[in-house]
């Protein structure tokens, strides 16, 4: 069973590997961001999230901004002092996003014999329409929140962009 979401923020920045230093974003979402965000709303161990269609709806536009952040790592043993290792770094990020993210879940070995997909499709619809979520989603990173809104299967409230365009190489996902 697919459910569909419309994703939308101010600011996005999901951020090209190869360009490491000052944030670049790519031009859209990316499917392990999008999976992300279905995960916020319902993660279980017994399934897994498949991102099927992405739609853009608004125009694709850039904003330069600069950020503060801190240069070095949390450790568990030492604490940062914010103020003393901050630094300021530009970054190219999306403004103004919305999506239309359709996805499916599959079940995994963990799947224990209670489970079902009607159990676990009830429990994602029940979640998505109250708005409840188990962390914030967020488009890229924790700084840029993400709004979802699911749309009923079969209805196609939002109109998409009707540009064709190369979007160039985008990491996919990454296997642990």
């Amino acid at each position: 069973m697919a459910f569909t979401l419309e994703i939308s923020g101010d600011y996005a920045c999901f951020s090209r590997p190869e360009l490491k230093v000052e944030r670049v974003s790519y031009d859209v979402i990316t499917p392990s961001a999008a999976r992300g965000i279905f995960e916020a709303i319902l993660w279980k161990p017994a399934i897994k999230w498949v991102i099927d269609e992405i739609c853009i709806c608004k125009p694709i536009k850039f904003e330069n901004i600069r950020r503060n952040e801190v240069q070095s790592k949390a450790s568990r043993r030492a604490t940062i002092a914010a103020s003393e290792d901050r630094t300021q770094r530009a970054a190219m990020v999306l403004k103004n996003v919305c999506y239309v993210v359709t996805a499916h879940f599959e079940m995994t070995s963990r799947a224990g014999e209670p489970d079902s997909e009607a159990k676990f499709a009830a429990m994602f619809e029940r979640r998505a329409i109250a708005g409840q979520t188990f962390n914030q989603p967020y488009l890229g990173t924790r700084e840029f929140p993400a709004k979802f809104r699911l749309i009923s299967a079969g209805k196609s409230e939002v109109d998409t962009i009707k540009e064709t365009r190369s979007l160039g190489i985008m990491l996919y996902d990454l296997d642990y």
